[in-house]
């Protein structure tokens, strides 16, 4: 298993933008695949963007499409995921989680074998 950490939330009025960052106990990005997810209270915990560690191949929930990016950051060996256009809806804990294999949207969460602590991301209306 992979150790995580994500950084970066916090409260942020609707229309803005947040960068999250979640880096790992790897020296590397490679070969790991990569993923956010978020959990907003009494909801279950959905797919929010997904990238292989090269970012040839990225997935992103529709929900997000347009407004986020995932990233991998080489040289500081994190994961970003870049939210622009804020809504309300996307008030969450945010989760970053890895695994060898790079799962899309389709897949449920628990084929992930690696998830981080989450970081609370807040949007005002």
């Amino acid at each position: 298993q992979v150790q995580l950490r994500e950084s970066g939330g916090g409260l942020v009025q609707a229309g803005g933008s947040l960068r999250l960052s979640c880096a790992s106990s790897r020296r590397t990005v490679s070969p790991y695949a990569w993923g956010w997810f978020r959990q907003a209270p009494g909801k279950e915990r959905e797919f929010v963007a997904a990238t292989s560690w090269s970012g040839d191949t990225t997935y992103y929930a529709d929900s997000v499409k347009g407004r986020f990016t995932i990233s991998a950051n080489n040289a500081r060996n994190t994961i970003d995921l870049q939210m622009n256009n804020l809504k309300f809806e996307d008030t969450a804990v945010y989760y970053c989680a890895a695994d060898r294999v790079l799962y899309d949207a389709t897949d449920p969460p628990y084929r992930w074998g690696s998830w981080g602590q989450g970081t609370q991301v807040t949007v005002s209306s």
